[in-house]
């Protein structure tokens, strides 16, 4: 059974940066898209970053040059470099695998942006 853990969220004041990170156990046998979706309050969960299997990377226009997303292979891990945090970036941040049509989660970590 795939498992994604999240780790690394938060309390940071504003033009501060987090790492998080996605450990993924289990057997993946196709892997279509991995990345990191938020949900802050009272809005509806987003994407912020992404890969697209091919190789390519989609971003949120709220984060571009402020996040990077990156991967581990060797450690099955997915990274979320965050720069620059804006208020605006506090959410709860889901790390998000597709696979055979179907998108597993993780349990979320809390990431708070003080201003």
């Amino acid at each position: 059974q795939v498992q994604l853990v999240e780790s690394g969220g938060g309390l940071v004041q504003a033009g501060g940066s987090l790492r998080l990170s996605c450990a993924v156990s289990g057997s993946i046998f196709r892997l279509d898209a991995m990345g990191w979706h938020r949900q802050a309050p009272g809005k509806q969960r987003e994407l912020v970053a992404v890969f697209i299997s091919g190789g390519s990377t989609n971003y949120a226009d709220s984060v571009k040059g402020r996040f990077t997303v990156s991967r581990d292979n060797a450690k099955n891990t997915v990274y979320l470099q965050m720069n620059s945090l804006k208020p605006e970036d506090t959410g709860v941040y889901y790390c998000a695998l597709d696979t055979f049509g179907r998108r597993l989660w993780g349990q979320g970590t809390q990431v708070t942006v003080s201003s």
